[in-house]
């Protein structure tokens, strides 16, 4: 057999051989499709994710709105008994979000308020009962204001969290006279303890 008619016979077979296999299969380009949306779709809300979770600060100065709250250990504190030093209002969640109380805990470790003469209170729409439990389970020993929401909503905190009728996680710098210096709000449930100092000061100090 000379070598052409091999090389014929070899062709004849791979000829076979492809029209016993059918013809390749398509693309499924469907599936392409739906994969493409799938991935544009997360990317989107990827993106809505990070834009949502960003700080909303405010330097706007106003007088800040007076109050007076029960205290989770069964004390009554006023603004205005606080006049002659700075105060941190932390607004949040409360019970049930265990990173609201955590960010108190953490708080209150950093030795450096304290030092700086910085009173920190912590505000919540709850009972004594709601909250102290989680108090207790997370180590936090500051009480909790208990506010019905007019407190919050005075100083423009609710629906700025995950739930419209509740404050998110915020916090308002009160300066020495009253002044309202600054607000945020932080989605992301965190402000680490020494960044809030940090703006605090810069604050207070005219930065």
């Amino acid at each position: 057999m000379t070598s052409r008619t091999a090389t014929r016979r070899i062709a004849a077979q791979q000829q076979t051989e492809a029209e016993r296999q059918g013809p390749a299969p398509r693309l499924p380009w469907a599936r392409v499709g739906v994969v493409a949306a799938s991935l544009l779709v997360i990317g989107a809300l990827v993106t809505v994710g990070l834009l949502t979770s960003r700080p909303v600060e405010s330097a706007e100065e106003r007088t800040a709105p007076p109050f007076t709250l029960a205290a989770s250990d069964g004390t009554t504190v006023s603004l205005a008994q606080l006049r002659g030093g700075p105060v941190v209002l932390y607004f949040n969640e409360g019970a049930g979000c265990d990173s609201c109380l955590v960010q108190m805990a953490e708080i209150e470790k950093d030795p450096a308020f304290a030092e700086a003469g910085i009173t920190v209170l912590p505000i919540v729409m709850n009972t004594a009962e709601q909250i102290n439990a989680d108090r207790v389970r997370l180590g936090v020993q500051a009480p909790f204001l208990l506010d019905d929401g007019q407190v919050s909503d005075a100083y423009g905190m609710l629906g700025t969290g995950m739930h419209a009728g509740l404050p998110g996680h915020g916090f308002v710098l009160v300066d020495e006279a009253g002044i309202q210096r600054w607000s945020g709000s932080y989605p992301s449930m965190w402000l680490a303890p020494g960044e809030l100092l940090r703006i605090v000061q810069d604050r207070l100090a005219g930065r």
